[in-house]
């Protein structure tokens, strides 16, 4: 039952193209240079804070669902404020509805935005070893032109300047989902999102790996295929797999046989039960498998029903739950085994999932500095 957003059909929400510069190479705007080495840590790894965006509107999500994600927004910013600071995009026009939900415990900051999805619209978050933070702008484009984006595409921008850090650019177009990293340079992506014609076209594998590899400081990239064209994100990573710490992976599995992703979950867990991290360490993959029944109100062909779409913050692990006892349960006990140190929050998140997202999609973690840590 995994499923994610379909393409959105009204003409009103089609695509709103910016025009991206394309640089040859990553170059950063800001006081600090690319060539000191930057890298991504991975989510598990302290955070300064968490970036939301209050940015779900009647437009895409409908008036009857509008209220009910604006809750699910509300519920997750507060549940991991009571382990980390929340920083919250919101439009002027829906300050007053965020403040009824939050009031003075997330940080609610005026911004603009087309949608809600931090983890794709925000900032990839980079460190460097001397003790620096960057922001990398993928180039949002609206998942491949597939959804008006003409505000989202500012959003990265926004919340680096926000965060006082220097924007990177760079020539890639893809999102904060598309990738996942454990913490020792190795990385899970799909090849159908990110080797998609609608984002880096003609683009070769080779030829992403050249770019990307520095800029998160990779060692390896481990490619699972994905699928294109089923979903608006062309099949990102974090609804198929997650590092939870070095050398163990988390892998979603559809447990139902008329599922599009059926097989393809499946090929994802072989290929990753047999391939090695950055250090040549077989990985150990744990099954995560999707419930068999959601709550009657949102059973529908797009609503997002996994387990891997998990937010890691600090001391807790923030994952959802669809109304389907035993799963839930296994799920929730998968989790708290992998992360022995941090308490699991099992949220009712139905309406994000509705809209074909996660709790993760909705999250963006920014790490705290080295210098930081001492």
């Amino acid at each position: 039952m995994i499923s994610r957003r379909r393409f959105i059909q009204h003409a009103s929400v089609l695509a709103m193209t910016l025009p991206l510069t394309h640089r040859l190479s990553a170059e950063t705007t800001g006081a600090t240079n690319f060539s000191q080495g930057w890298f991504m840590p991975d989510e598990a790894s302290p955070h300064l804070r968490t970036w939301m965006a209050f940015g779900a509107n009647k437009q895409i999500w409908g008036s009857d669902l509008l209220p009910v994600v604006q809750e699910n927004l509300a519920d997750i910013a507060l549940t991991i404020a009571k382990y980390e600071p929340v920083s919250m995009l919101v439009r002027q026009k829906d300050m007053a509805v965020a403040k009824s939900l939050m009031g003075d415990k997330v940080d609610l900051i005026v911004g603009d935005m087309d949608d809600l999805w931090a983890r794709d619209t925000a900032p990839t978050f980079v460190l460097s070893n001397v003790g620096n933070t960057g922001a990398v702008d993928f180039n949002f484009n609206g998942w491949g032109d597939k959804q008006m984006h003409q505000k989202d595409a500012t959003v990265a921008t926004q919340i680096a300047k926000l965060a006082n850090v220097p924007v990177i650019n760079t020539p890639l177009v893809m999102e904060g989902g598309c990738i996942e990293v454990d913490v020792i340079g190795t990385a899970i992506i799909t090849e159908s999102c990110t080797l998609n014609n609608n984002r880096n076209p003609n683009m070769s594998k080779a030829q992403f790996e050249d770019l990307i590899m520095p800029l998160l400081g990779l060692e390896k990239i481990i490619w699972l295929p994905g699928i294109k064209g089923r979903d608006i994100t062309d099949g990102h990573t974090d609804f198929y797999a997650r590092f939870t710490t070095p050398g163990n992976v988390v892998v979603g599995i559809d447990t139902d046989p008329n599922s599009y992703e059926f097989a393809l979950t499946r090929e994802h867990a072989s290929i990753l039960a047999n391939a090695t991290d950055a250090q040549g360490n077989r990985l150990t993959v744990h099954p995560l498998e999707t419930p068999s029944s959601v709550r009657e109100e949102y059973d529908d062909p797009d609503f997002a029903a996994g387990y891997v779409g998990f937010y890691v913050c600090n001391g807790a692990v923030i994952m959802q739950e669809f109304g389907d006892k035993a799963a839930d349960k296994k799920a929730k006990e998968t989790l708290q085994l992998l992360f022995p140190d941090r308490q699991i929050e099992a949220l009712n998140l139905d309406a994000i999932a509705a809209g074909g997202g996660s709790v993760h999609c909705a999250t963006q973690q920014e790490p705290k500095a080295m210098d930081k840590l001492k």
